[in-house]
């Protein structure tokens, strides 16, 4: 079962990370600039934070396994539509449809894992489904380059598909369908006002591009508004969506904050760097998919020391003093000059990864890890709703201090630009430490 949810994992970080490689050829492709094209990413986290919330009901309503080949079915489908969309308005949408399927996959694969390896056993667990899904971001980076040099950006949604079915075969054969009897109405209510929220208030920040409009205006009050009247539904509805008495549990409240900030800036990074490497390096697709290879291998050496570290210090010393050392890792590719010399990107690339993939598996389970069996699949459904939401608004808020920056340094002066952008969001993340320190 472990490596059916690693399935699951492998296939959203394999089309993550080759879509942040391949975004400069589909922008040359379909005609627009590279700097433009965060929609193609921000479409597919929002949808995949507004589905969210209805993965947790429906893994305990109709089991796990019919939800889970239900989550890699549309993915795929969703996969298909993106290599054939013929401008970026239909590669928007398509991927809207692989963000429904992807809402599922992950959170409900999860939740299987919470449920079949409860208390000490979930960090060791998950520990190995993380390592087989960094196979993902191992091979998408150089295969989303070398397929836009030798072929078209088409292909890396095209070799989703026999990823896919093979998938939906190992789900229904090792994946148990585990439910909860008696499960209460779905709350619909709850979840339209939430959802409301989320699309409300990520569509402002991402029209903010533009400036301060009335729209956008509009969109963060309607956004603030539906938050502050679900608050208040909660507390008072007999079965809401989201129990607000799981925050009266210390790590839940702490690691869910803590999450959302310091992935604001560590989430833009693979947005960024692959940006950076194409438009001011002059790297080619494959050789900037190369250069990401040293993150994601120091990232699967350090997951099984992050376990035993973990469990030795504990989690907030390592969550306080890690979160700094990320915000400082991302901060140091401000050092990076366009002809620097690879073996200086690989270090820091190194480091950036291995300091990275610490603070995940210390974040997730230490989120996670006092939940009871009632709330798990809250808990759940909530922690995968901050990660998706912080990964699409980091890469809104990295498109607009690249324009922000790049009209403060004139607009020739590009690679400047980038350099403030990977120090602010350094700072972001380094702040949210103090988050962690309440722990």
């Amino acid at each position: 079962m472990l490596w059916v949810v690693a399935l699951g994992f492998f296939m959203q970080t394999l089309d993550t990370s080759i879509v942040n490689t391949a975004l400069p050829s589909m922008a040359q492709s379909l005609g627009e600039s590279p700097l433009h094209m965060q929609a193609v990413v921000f479409s597919y986290s929002l949808m995949m934070a507004v589905m969210v919330p209805a993965s947790g009901w429906l893994a305990d309503r109709f089991g796990t396994q019919r939800i889970y080949l239900f989550a890699i079915c549309v993915f795929t489908i969703g996969s298909l539509f993106c290599a054939a969309s013929p401008n970026l308005t239909f590669l928007i949408c398509s991927r809207a449809i692989q963000g429904f399927g992807g809402s599922m996959m992950l959170p409900v694969g999860r939740l299987a894992v919470l449920r079949n390896f409860p208390g000490d056993g979930f960090l060791p667990a998950m520990s190995i489904v993380t390592v087989a899904g960094l196979v993902g971001p191992l091979m998408g980076p150089t295969l989303g380059g070398l397929l836009c040099e030798v072929a078209s950006w088409h292909w890396i949604f095209l070799i989703n598909i026999p990823v896919g079915l093979a998938g939906a075969t190992a789900t229904l054969a090792y994946m148990p369908n585990d439910r909860l009897i008696g499960v209460e109405r779905f709350d619909v209510i709850g979840y339209f006002l939430l959802a409301v929220a989320m699309l409300a208030s990520s569509l402002s920040l991402d029209g903010f591009e533009g400036g301060l409009t009335p729209m956008t205006t509009a969109l963060a009050f309607a956004g603030a508004l539906s938050l502050f009247v679900y608050i208040r539904y909660a507390m008072t509805a007999a079965s809401p969506l989201f129990n607000l008495r799981i925050f009266s549990i210390t790590s839940f409240r702490i690691g869910l904050s803590g999450n959302f900030f310091a992935r604001l800036g560590n989430s833009a990074m693979p947005y960024l760097l692959p940006l950076f490497m194409q438009t001011c390096m002059g790297y080619s697709p494959l050789r900037a998919g190369m250069m990401l290879l040293p993150s994601t291998i120091a990232g699967m050496l350090a997951k099984n020391p992050a376990t035993r570290l973990i469990q030795r210090c504990g989690y907030r010393r390592i969550l306080v003093i890690n979160t700094t050392l990320v915000g400082a890792a991302m901060a140091s590719f401000t050092l990076l000059k366009e002809d620097a010399p690879t073996w200086e990107l690989s270090i820091l690339m190194l480091f950036f990864g291995a300091v990275n993939s610490i603070q995940f598996t210390a974040m997730n389970t230490f989120t996670l890890k006092d939940l009871p069996e009632r709330d798990a699949g809250s808990g759940n459904s909530m922690l995968s709703i901050v990660q998706m939401l912080a990964l699409g608004i980091s890469v809104v808020i990295a498109t607009i201090m690249l324009g922000v920056f790049q009209g403060a340094f004139s607009a020739e002066n590009l690679p400047a630009a980038f350099h403030a952008a990977f120090a602010f969001i350094g700072v972001i993340t380094a702040m949210s430490s103090a988050i962690f320190s309440r722990a």
